[in-house]
């Protein structure tokens, strides 16, 4: 079995850091493996085989810093030496290097995360894709781009990062979602017996609070309803889009913008949740028609003036129309006199609570917007009256 020695390799010139580096044997061959870490003679501890700093030294952070990736180094190192050991194959000290090498260009955080990004885009998966990206530039960011490796991960490093968000005053939901991801992509490694499992999420809030309500009240819908904008067309878009989600039992803006013509027929419109897959039927009504009859029909497949022109680019398309519409209704808002950051999301949560406020059951009000569980609809609603109500879309649009 090889062995691994920490030494010190002073500096050249008189007062400069020297290098760290790992000296590992076996077969009575010797290699050595420089590591990045830098010290002074003074703050290596020869009998020991180890940094050393003293209470008052300003660079003891640094110290303490280094002495742990040691640790982390050498595990890995004893790790990849018992794999091999365990293989019954023969394998030299360069094959150690080699394979320590592999790990730290393979299995860094940024690198791991950056290799399931590809993947998910190559499955088509570009929304989960798009959520590994905000992570990890998040991450990136927290870190100083400074990269880490999956296996140093710990519950320390999770905690200074959701403090980190705090300190910024980044949502509690926010927090998570970040940190589920992370954990997403941790667990898949420890899966793939990348890594043993440190639990360094125990310590950290992965949970969904309650959102802060962001639903109208029918009152509220019907003075965005009512709004002459005829004059002003992008806000006159705006608002239409606002009322075809909130119509289509708050159908989110990614699937309204991905409906084709060929998904309506026979007076339904018929799709699946890019979210969660689930297929959902939805009536089409005289009311919906209208609206769509204001636009010109699109040269495109899709079914609403969202992407409306045929080879655009479909995701940038509905990304950039679903920020200017977001943007243009924060002035709906205004003219309808309405005290609420409008987005596209609140159509979402409204139809849900006018839902509820009409005695919809939960039961109903979940199956119409998708969700995968009454649990997630509990997120939207307050409370929910247990009343039994037939045809629940027809009854709130014969509200309007």
């Amino acid at each position: 079995m090889a062995s691994i020695k920490v030494k010190f390799k002073p500096s050249t010139v008189e007062d400069h850091e020297g290098t760290i580096f790992y000296q590992i044997l076996h077969e009575r061959k010797q290699r050595q493996l420089f590591s990045d870490y830098h010290v002074f003679p003074t703050e290596w501890d020869e009998t020991r085989s180890m940094v050393t700093t003293t209470h008052n030294s300003e660079r003891k952070s640094f110290i303490l810093s280094i002495r742990e990736r040691i640790r982390w180094d050498v595990e890995r190192l004893n790790k990849i030496i018992r794999k091999l050991d365990n293989d019954g194959l023969a394998y030299t000290v360069d094959d150690v290097i080699d394979e320590f090498n592999r790990h730290v260009n393979e299995y860094s955080l940024f690198n791991y995360m950056e290799s399931h990004i590809i993947k998910l885009k190559q499955n088509g998966k570009i929304r989960t894709a798009e959520t590994y990206i905000s992570t990890l530039n998040s991450f990136k960011k927290f870190r100083k781009d400074e990269d880490i490796m999956l296996d140093c991960l710990n519950s320390e490093i999770m905690e200074a990062y959701e403090a980190w968000h705090q300190q910024r005053g980044v949502a509690p939901n926010t927090i998570s979602f970040y940190t589920r991801i992370l954990r997403a992509a941790y667990n898949r490694a420890v899966e793939d017996d990348i890594i043993e499992n440190r639990n360094p999420f125990r310590h950290v809030y992965t949970g969904v609070d309650k959102t802060v309500k962001r639903a109208l009240p029918l009152s509220a819908i019907k003075k965005i309803k009512a709004l002459d904008l005829s004059l002003i067309p992008e806000l006159d878009f705006a608002r239409d889009m606002f009322m075809m989600s909130f119509m289509l039992r708050g159908m989110s803006f990614i699937d309204m913008a991905y409906l084709r013509k060929t998904d309506l027929a026979n007076g339904y419109v018929t799709y699946r949740r890019r979210k969660t897959g689930q297929q959902l039927i939805i009536e089409w009504t005289k009311e919906m028609q209208v609206l769509l009859d204001k636009y010109p029909e699109n040269s495109s497949d899709y079914l609403l003036p969202i992407i409306r022109n045929k080879g655009a680019n479909d995701r940038s398309t509905y990304r950039n129309v679903g920020y200017n519409i977001n943007h243009n209704l924060k002035r709906v808002a205004e003219k309808a006199g309405i005290n609420i950051s409008l987005t596209l999301y609140v159509a979402r949560h409204s139809w849900a609570s006018v839902a509820k406020a009409k005695g919809i059951p939960l039961s109903v009000i979940s199956e119409g917007m998708g969700h995968d569980s009454e649990a997630t609809t509990q997120i939207y609603l307050a409370s929910l009256d247990t009343s039994v109500v037939d045809k629940a879309n027809s009854i709130i649009l014969k509200s309007l």
